[in-house]
């Protein structure tokens, strides 16, 4: 009887936790959104970062996502195509990023700039990894799993290197 029961509270447990990771997962859709939402963002604050900091160490972290962001980008909205998943807006995305990318140099003081965008980049990242690695981990095996598990690997070296510009940044 005991065992029984154990075994039926077991399986509740299973059960529940596979219905929440089905709705932390999202859809296709909202997975290449937020992708792409990010990826763009990721590219806009470093074209910002490129004009606004004098710091080599900075302007070539800027560029580095700059390069792999567009990249990324590119493959996501090329897979979404192929998938026949909706793609999102890319010129309103862009315009949004640019918009928040300009005031956020606007509103810091330019000493305070690339500790500010070295902070903002950390953040970022780590949630760029939460949503590559919830896709990543989904129990169904399609090409947006097969996406995300070959793009973390580049997330994780960029939350690594935003987090050493950050240190040096610091104040």
């Amino acid at each position: 009887m005991i065992t029984t029961r154990m075994a039926q509270i077991g399986l509740m447990v299973l059960l529940t936790a596979g219905s929440v990771s089905a709705v932390m997962a999202g859809s296709p859709n909202d997975f290449v959104e937020k992708a792409a939402q990010g990826g763009i963002a990721e590219i806009e604050s470093s074209k910002v970062a490129l004009e606004k900091s004098s710091a080599a160490d900075v302007k070539a972290f800027a560029q580095h996502m700059i390069d792999d962001h567009t990249r990324a980008n590119q493959d996501l909205m090329g897979l979404a195509k192929k998938l026949d998943i909706d793609l999102p807006d890319v010129a309103t995305l862009t315009a949004q990023a640019n918009t928040e990318a300009k005031k956020m140099a606007l509103d810091v003081r330019p000493e305070l700039f690339d500790k500010t965008y070295a902070d903002k980049q950390v953040k970022a990242h780590e949630k760029a990894l939460l949503l590559f690695k919830e896709k990543a981990a989904a129990t169904v095996d399609t090409p947006l799993k097969v996406f995300a598990e070959k793009t973390l690997p580049t997330l994780e070296m960029h939350l690594d290197m935003a987090k050493k510009l950050q240190s040096q940044h610091a104040r």
